[in-house]
């Protein structure tokens, strides 16, 4: 449990980067450990295990619902796959297969979807994953991890290899702000506290978690109390954290994400049936987003702390 001390902005790794360094150094540790890409090994960053375990990676083209199946077939051969794509091709192209090779069977497959959300910028539309947790959670037996930051992807990595099932995680394009110290130990299924309130909890998942540090700090100098947890585990819930959330009298959450069918709805559906609250949602709402730059991007569609702090001092109006 981190103190509430004010949040400062530092660059480090984007995630995508971080599972490209965490994935060699499994490959290292365990030869059981292989890579599957679907031509874009330079930017997944999966590359970085071709070059140094050329007999350990797999391409398969610009094809990822081969690529699911490819990574099906050599997790029932008893190896461990990690198979990588921008997360608009893996999930949406790949669905069918995620659904009947790897979910129904629960083949220990793990699904990387990189250049996540509209962070990505000027890439468009077509390459944005804004439904891909939606998609993922919706698989049964499918976990679902969307870390915030290198540290945190690094160690989800590792535990993502150690689970035996399914899982998918997700990966940014843009660096990201360095949220956690060296040495933080992460766990499947356990939210983070990152920081103590008692007006209300704003829970956030990805990139979306630097921004609600720093809108807690913004809060905080209006006389506002705001805990921030980080949903690094979407599925399965952390309800224990929920409830704790809600003790605050009131919750909001914020994802790079439809609105509909993201981390918000799980959030609702759990305090539904534990502690309902008063709830407002930060993200993307009924639509598709542009090209533009990432900075651009992002304040339009009202992804930033500023946007966070409205919805906080909206659902406090009803607490």
């Amino acid at each position: 449990m981190a103190a509430n001390t004010k949040f400062e902005l530092k660059l480090g790794l984007a995630t995508r980067e971080a599972f490209g360094q965490a994935l060699v150094e499994l490959g290292r540790e365990n030869p059981d450990v292989v890579a599957v890409d679907a031509d874009l090994s330079k930017s997944t960053f999966t590359h970085l295990f071709a070059k140094e375990f050329p007999e350990r990676f797999f391409s398969c083209g610009i094809a990822e619902a081969n690529m699911v199946g490819v990574a099906a077939g050599l997790a029932a051969a008893g190896k461990i796959p990690f198979a990588a794509s921008f997360a608009s091709f893996a999930v949406n192209k790949g669905f069918e297969q995620m659904r009947v090779l790897v979910a129904y069977p629960n083949e220990n497959v793990k699904i990387v979807g990189t250049h996540a959300g509209i962070s990505i910028g000027e890439d468009g539309p077509s390459q944005m994953a804004v439904e891909d947790i939606s998609l993922a959670c919706s698989l049964p037996g499918f976990v679902v991890l969307s870390p915030a930051d290198e540290i945190c992807m690094k160690a989800m990595v590792r535990a993502a290899a150690a689970h035996s099932g399914p899982v998918y995680i997700r990966a940014g394009r843009p660096k990201a702000p360095v949220v956690y110290p060296a040495g933080q130990t992460f766990e499947i299924g356990r939210a983070e506290w990152l920081r103590e309130g008692k007006d209300l909890a704003i829970l956030a998942t990805g990139l979306m978690v630097s921004q609600a540090l720093l809108a807690a700090d913004q809060l905080e100098s209006e006389g506002i109390s705001a805990a921030v947890v980080d949903f690094c585990t979407i599925k399965p819930l952390d309800r224990e954290a929920i409830v704790r959330a809600a003790s605050t009298g009131a919750i909001v959450v914020a994802e790079e994400h439809l609105v509909d069918g993201g981390l918000g709805v799980r959030v609702a559906q759990a305090a539904a049936e534990t502690c309902p609250c008063p709830m407002e949602f930060v993200g993307i709402r009924d639509t598709y987003a542009e090209s533009a730059t990432p900075e651009q991007l992002l304040d339009k569609y009202g992804l930033l702390a500023r946007d966070i702090c409205a919805a906080a001092r909206r659902v406090l109006t009803r607490k």
